[in-house]
This record gives C-alpha cells, structure tokens and sequence, in this order.
C-alpha cells in the first residue's frame, strides 16, 4: 500500500505531535531470516536453527533479527506517511535513540507507527524530519522497537 496524501511542507509542519501514519503488516519468515542471517553473516542460533532455539531458549522457536526488523522501516514509512509536495529526495539522516524492546518471533507480523515529532528547517528547501518510530507486533502488548528517526528532505 502507498501513501497516497501529497501534502506541502506547511501541512506537514502542522502536524508536528501527532501520528501521522501507520504501515500495513509485514509478515516475518523464517526463510527472510535465513537471507538476512546469511547477508549478515549473523547467524547466532536464535535466529538460523528453530529446533535449538526451542529447545534452549524461553522464545520457544526462533526470532528475527533486531537489525533485520529495523531495516523494514524504510519499506513501512513509504506505505505510512503522507507524501510532501515538491520534493527532490529524501535520506536516512540517522537515529537519536533505538530500543529493541520485544523479540519478534519468526512468523510474525510488524507493522511502523509514525508520530511526527519536528520538523526543522537546516537551511533554505532543505529539512530534517524527527519521526517516533514503534515497530508493531501483531497481538503484542509492547512495541518490537522504539527509535527516534531522523530523515532529511531536500525540496525543488
């Protein structure tokens, strides 16, 4: 699913505080975190072998990558927030905070929930965005992630 709102960057800003988008489901498979384990090279048990990871762990199967999760991100923020009028490219600045809280369990669905927290403006047509970010598990009461997460826009 993509975002089909196209705002100005003045209607963004006035959204500043609020959520401003949440992802569709992503289902996490087991072969998804072999690849990633493989591409990694991150191929502690947990991840790579069910039959140990069940036996020798209280997550009773294994679970997804912290890194691996994260990544999905930039999938999730382009079905989630509006799209900003006149604008010329959008980069991964970095992150101020990231907390893995809750181990995703293979097989699982996550979703991004996006609350936009400022809009700074560095320089004429150039922007930084400051999203808090918390990565979602399908029937889960705590978030797999929180991150804070900077992107900067450049405008035409």
């Amino acid at each position: 699913m993509t975002q089909s709102r196209i705002l100005s960057i003045s209607e963004i800003k006035a959204m500043v505080g609020e959520e401003i988008g949440c992802s569709s489901w992503t289902r996490i498979s087991q072969e998804m975190i072999d690849i990633f384990a493989e591409l990694t090279n991150d191929n502690q048990f947990i991840h790579v072998d069910p039959e140990r990871a069940k036996s020798e762990t209280s997550y009773g199967g294994t679970i997804v990558h912290g890194f691996l999760c994260l990544s999905l991100a930039s999938q999730m923020v382009r079905s989630a927030i509006p799209r900003i009028k006149d604008i010329n490219i959008s980069i991964n600045y970095g992150f101020d905070k990231i907390r893995f809280v809750t181990p995703v369990p293979s097989g699982s669905d996550i979703r991004g929930r996006f609350k936009l927290m400022a809009v700074d403006e560095r320089k004429p047509k150039e922007f930084v965005m400051r999203y808090e970010m918390k990565i979602e598990i399908r029937g889960g009461d705590r978030p797999a992630i929180f991150a804070e997460w900077l992107v900067q826009l450049n405008l035409q």
